[in-house]
């Protein structure tokens, strides 16, 4: 018998990601540590999972009281935190969508878009009198929702989907920010518009003020579901509970995820109106670890972090301070463009000039080296979104990094 070939720990993985050369140990805050004791500033915050921070005291504690006392029960039985959950988060997320609410929790924020299509889907059967198997839902072009099988099926992405089909039909591809692009598309088979408000993984992308109203105007017109992915957008990253509220749009569902988890626990949900969640009954969708009390409770108090709203305003107030340095940035030439909407933004590189960076990767490297954390996107992008926490002075230091970075 042959030996077997020493296999080192990083050869155990699975290469399904490019990670930049650093291994984090510890965080507090906007700051992480790594294993030979060097300090970051984060400024990626986990796609927006990191909105509070690593490690907020209050929703450590939450935790921490209820690894004490309960963390699983499967939705085989109620527990004492599921209704709470649900009073909070539609207590939070309900004024901003378009009737009563109610909540279904889930784990990951694919997950709330699989959830949010099987009800569109269901609801079209059940209440819009859609022929069966005939539902169709438009999405955007440059859309990021996901990698599951069905989310790749109607992304463009050719690195999500290559290899991966044969794919889940029922879906039509306008681009984004066209509101006459989605009218044209509908038709009798049609149940639902799905759209981020703002596209993160394309690179902090931002439609036309007018496109999201429109878009709503044409759903409430055709009699169909508009459903908002807020996976990333939500949870006062643009300054705002939702992005939603910054054009006045109320969706029929909304998605959430990354943030509701507080960086601690996978949660998400899917919110909006009860006449289209109450579709799904008992044995049609669920999740053994959906709405489990652990997650339960640090949803609660992420909840409660933000029902004040001053964090909100904050990520606001300091948005525009990362606007204005940015886009100072891009006046002396180092940046072709900037895209910014609350605590977010996304930053092209223009052509290559002497010492400057190549790319977004060797950006990303160059911020590496100088204790800052970002991370590119589709090549020639690097997305920010620092902790809403942040504290001015460490977010002027990143800033005064990525400027040296850039020169």
């Amino acid at each position: 018998m042959t030996a077997s070939p020493l296999v080192t720990g990083a050869g155990l993985l699975a290469p399904n990601y490019h990670p930049l050369p650093v291994t984090v140990a510890t965080g507090e805050g906007s700051w992480v540590t790594d294993v030979d004791g060097r300090r970051y500033l984060d400024l990626l915050s986990a796609y927006s999972a990191l909105n509070f921070g690593h490690r907020h005291p209050a929703l450590v504690a939450a935790a921490h009281h209820q690894l004490d006392r309960l963390t699983l029960t499967s939705r085989a039985f109620d527990h004492d935190l599921l209704d709470p959950f649900a009073r909070a988060v539609t207590g939070l997320i309900g004024p901003y969508v378009a009737g009563p609410p109610m909540v279904l929790p889930m784990n990951t924020g694919a997950e709330a878009v699989e959830t949010a299509v099987k009800a569109a889907r269901k609801w079209g059967y059940e209440v819009k009198g859609v022929a069966a198997d005939r539902a169709t839902i438009v999405v955007a072009g440059g859309n990021f929702h996901g990698r599951t099988t069905t989310i790749v099926s109607f992304s463009d992405d050719e690195d999500a989907r290559r290899g991966f089909g044969p794919f889940t039909p029922g879906f039509r591809v306008v681009p984004y920010g066209d509101a006459e692009a989605v009218r044209a598309a509908i038709d009798e088979t049609t149940v639902a518009v799905l759209l981020e408000p703002v596209q993160g993984e394309q690179g902090v992308v931002i439609p036309p003020a007018g496109y999201l109203p429109a878009v709503r105007a044409i759903c409430t017109e055709a009699d169909v579901l508009l459903v908002a992915d807020e996976v990333q957008s939500g949870l006062g990253r643009t300054g705002t509970t939702l992005a939603c509220e910054l054009v006045g749009v109320r969706p029929d569902l909304v998605t959430l995820g990354k943030a509701l988890g507080g960086g601690i626990v996978p949660v998400s949900a899917v919110v909006g109106r009860a006449d289209v969640l109450g579709v799904l009954t008992a044995g049609t969708h669920g999740s053994t670890f959906g709405g489990n009390p652990l997650a339960c409770a640090v949803a609660i108090a992420v909840v409660d972090l933000l029902t004040p709203g001053t964090l909100q305003a904050r990520a606001a107030e300091l948005g525009e301070h990362l606007a204005t340095r940015l886009h100072a940035l891009a006046e002396e030439g180092l940046l072709a463009e900037v895209r910014t909407v609350g605590l977010w933004a996304g930053v092209d590189l223009g052509p290559t000039h002497a010492g400057g960076p190549v790319d977004g990767r060797d950006l990303c490297e160059r911020l590496l080296a100088r204790g800052v954390l970002a991370k590119d996107t589709h090549g020639a992008t690097v997305r920010f979104a620092p902790p809403l926490t942040i504290a001015l002075d460490d977010l002027d230091l990143a800033l005064d990094r990525l400027a040296d970075a850039l020169r």
